[in-house]
């Protein structure tokens, strides 16, 4: 996912072709479903191509795209792979307590009870529930219960590291 520094914010990768009308799968980057409801353009990179979006919906868990313009299965397969973008300044609003993984990169780990500095967060893994701050070779478990203050704007957040942490999740 590109981060919102470099203009863009991923919200989708296209996937295989659905139907004979120039559908496309997609695999949804967002937590808000809604988030799709109202899209009418994006850009799509690889190819960085703007596009007006005519139609999207979930058929089942799977999200479909419909382009203006691609009204084929071929016109579709040159999109498969595609991430679909929108700037920055078309994120959706988040609700209390939730965050951009993108904002996290970047931020300041420090330690609250010492206030010594941990590291940096480098990336954002999915593995493990409510997700891991990667901090160099450190990963720690994106809990409430462990990160107890988080501040994107200020790049920082502050954790209660559990004992151990450090030494036994280390990569």
């Amino acid at each position: 996912m590109i981060s919102a520094e470099d203009g863009w914010v991923t919200i989708a990768l296209l996937g295989k072709t659905r139907g004979n009308r120039g559908e496309l799968t997609a695999v949804p980057l967002s937590s808000k479903p809604e988030r799709f409801e109202a899209l009418r353009e994006v850009f799509l990179f690889g190819t960085g191509e703007r596009y007006q979006v005519e139609l999207t919906w979930f058929h089942g868990d799977t999200l479909i795209f419909k382009f203006k313009g691609i009204e084929s299965i071929s016109d579709a397969e040159a999109l498969i792979g595609s991430e679909v973008r929108v700037p920055a300044s078309e994120r959706v609003a988040l609700d209390e307590g939730e965050y951009f993984q993108s904002d996290l990169v970047g931020c300041e780990v420090v330690d609250r009870r010492t206030g010594a500095t941990i590291g940096e967060v480098t990336a954002f893994d999915e593995g493990g529930g409510s997700g891991l701050l990667v901090v160099g070779e450190l990963l720690i478990p994106f809990a409430r219960a462990i990160c107890v203050e988080i501040d994107p704007a200020a790049k920082r957040i502050a954790v209660e590291l559990p004992e151990g942490l450090q030494d036994v999740n280390r990569s």
